[in-house]
């Protein structure tokens, strides 16, 4: 599988990485989380996304593929108040225990990215924020910082010139990142990693496959797949995103071991035909300008 550089690090991620926010909601699976991480390395993805507010997923990562630790780019996030923890968002206190617990929770010494989670641009000028995760930068405790979030947020985070990495949406459905975000961030060097690659897996299914899908299944339906596209509405989409030269890497996340392998082969077939990149951005330009990014 294609590999990148983010931005100006030295971490190397292949096109597609592994999100474990399902770890959270289907985190009583164990036996199938196994699988699924080790499947991944098997295969050769290399890099794994997790977060403090994503329930027990640090933890399963951290207990099933910790012995492989030097295989992999870990990224958590921090920001949120989890884990029984108290205080404020985004305070200096909240943000310190947060990667202390997740250092903990992932069983490493050291996290390769540190990513504040959503906050917003106010939060951002205020300074503390990023004041904590950067003094954890200095003391060891994570490699390097980066922002998650869209929309203006992450346009100010990119004018910020601190963060090594972007993680924003981008899907065929979410397009919004497409003319500022996106070549924002290449601009200012920064790393670019999708979420919600996939549109959630809703996009060409007859019915929304969860409740936090429902806002792309309802927007999927004003769009319609041009002649020459995939006809697997998975492959369409993370091809969609992957197309984009802007983004270095895209993290998908699944519990079924079936759908890592079927990813990661999806992943190596390359970006779509120009043709069909255009349609959709045709659609989504005429369809999508009071579709507000999601968070």
């Amino acid at each position: 599988m294609e590999k990148r550089t983010l931005g100006k690090t030295d971490l190397v991620v292949t096109r597609l990485g592994f999100g474990g926010a399902r770890f959270g909601i289907e985190g009583t699976l164990h036996d199938r989380v196994e699988v699924v991480l080790n499947t991944l390395l098997d295969l050769g993805v290399t890099l794994i996304d997790t977060a403090a507010c994503y329930d027990n997923s640090e933890e399963l990562i951290g207990r099933f593929v910790g012995g492989r630790r030097e295989e992999y780019v870990l990224a958590s996030k921090c920001g949120h108040v989890t884990g029984g923890a108290t205080g404020e968002p985004w305070s200096r206190e909240v943000i310190t225990e947060s990667i202390d617990r997740s250092l903990k929770r992932l069983g490493t010494d050291h996290i390769d990215l540190m990513q504040l989670h959503s906050c917003s641009a106010e939060v951002l000028r205020a300074g503390e924020a990023v004041e904590a995760v950067m003094q954890a930068k200095e003391a060891g405790k994570v490699r390097y910082v980066g922002y998650s979030g869209d929309g203006e947020d992450a346009l100010e985070a990119i004018r910020m010139g601190v963060f090594s990495t972007l993680q924003t949406s981008f899907n065929l459905v979410d397009q919004k990142a497409r003319p500022g975000v996106l070549p924002g961030a290449v601009a200012a060097e920064m790393g670019v990693i999708a979420k919600r690659p996939v549109a959630n897996g809703a996009f060409g299914q007859a019915a929304s496959p969860y409740s936090y899908a429902d806002v792309y299944w309802e927007r999927g339906q004003h769009l319609q797949a041009p002649e020459g596209a995939p006809e697997d509405p998975i492959e369409l989409s993370l091809r969609f995103t992957l197309s984009q030269d802007a983004i270095d890497t895209a993290i998908v996340g699944t519990t079924n071991p079936e759908h890592a392998r079927k990813n990661v082969e999806l992943a190596g077939k390359g970006p779509l035909s120009q043709t069909v990149l255009d349609s959709f951005y045709e659609q989504f330009d005429q369809l999508g300008e009071e579709w507000d990014p999601r968070t």
